[in-house]
């Protein structure tokens, strides 16, 4: 008898998040299509065996998992071009950025992507606009930032960008991020809201300002070599499995923000909405990056853009 094809799935948040259903709609569909001839399992958080949330990374290219998502800033120290979707106020809205990621920006990074890592990319998650959190005091302009320690994710525009805006930034892995925003030694952070409420930051930090200064993205990597030991017919599968569950994905994201805004509220927190000229003071602020960006890398991205 033919052993089955073990497919594990693994992440760094709760069976509830948006990103945690998305593999579970994965895993249903290879179940229904294959049955026995596959063994699916999930590790939904690695950071609750003791693993680091960064880890999802090497645990998929050496094999051990063969599906995960990570935040795309993870690996720009291995794949440079994929500092470009860290640029700040790159897009407009969801729909620009979806569009982008699902075009031909989003398969150039993908090539990139694979000829440098024993992956392949079968899709991006959403992980959304991201914004600022702090327990200081309001922030309504850069201003308002000045000093302050925020943990941002391991990119070097990232830093970049914070640096512009006045703060100190951290680039430390969530686990680290978590511990000192619970001790009070960083005072800041920025993620998209229902990220802030999954860890829990919003029980330590009063303030939040809906600054929309990153829109990030949750790469789909599967462990090459396993995925290409797979029968031509289950990769196909997994493939597709993984685009319509990106789709519903993404619409629970929209969804879980709303429902993180409120729980934010709940607790007592301020919301600052920006005016649009107090938006605009942050993005006049960073606009050197496209700069830098241009200087150091070319144009030939940002001409990606318009493609579809």
């Amino acid at each position: 008898m033919t052993e089955p094809v073990q497919i594990r799935f693994g992440g760094y948040g709760p069976p509830s998040t948006t990103h945690s259903r998305a593999l579970k709609m994965v895993g249903d569909a290879m179940e229904a299509e294959f049955g026995d001839a596959v063994d699916v399992k999930y590790v939904w958080n690695v950071m609750d065996l003791g693993y680091r949330s960064e880890d999802v990374l090497w645990l998929a290219e050496s094999g051990v998992l063969t599906v995960v998502y990570q935040s795309t800033s993870y690996l720009t120290d291995r794949v440079p071009e994929l500092g470009f979707v860290d640029l700040p106020f790159l897009f407009a809205d969801n729909d620009e950025a979806r569009a982008a990621m699902d075009g031909a920006l989003g398969d150039h990074l993908k090539r990139c992507i694979e000829d440098r890592v024993n992956y392949r990319v079968l899709g991006f998650f959403e992980n959304g606009f991201r914004h600022i959190s702090n327990r200081l005091r309001p922030v309504r302009r850069p201003d308002d930032l000045a000093g302050m320690r925020i943990r941002v994710l391991p990119s070097r525009i990232q830093a970049r960008t914070f640096e512009l805006l006045g703060a100190t930034p951290l680039s430390i892995d969530l686990t680290e991020a978590i511990e000192g925003i619970t001790a009070g030694t960083i005072d800041a952070q920025e993620n998209p809201l229902a990220n802030t409420v999954t860890y829990g930051v919003h029980k330590f930090h009063r303030y939040h300002t809906l600054s929309n200064h990153f829109y990030i993205s949750r790469g789909v990597l599967a462990n090459r070599t396993a995925l290409e030991a797979m029968p031509a017919a289950m990769q196909t599968a997994l493939e597709n499995a993984v685009a319509a569950a990106t789709v519903r994905q993404r619409e629970l994201a929209v969804a879980e923000e709303e429902i993180a805004r409120q729980a934010i509220l709940e607790e007592g927190c301020e919301i600052a909405e920006l005016t649009p000229a107090e938006h605009a003071l942050f993005a006049d602020a960073v606009r050197p990056l496209r700069d830098e960006w241009k200087e150091s890398s070319g144009a030939e991205m940002f001409a990606l853009l318009q493609e579809r």
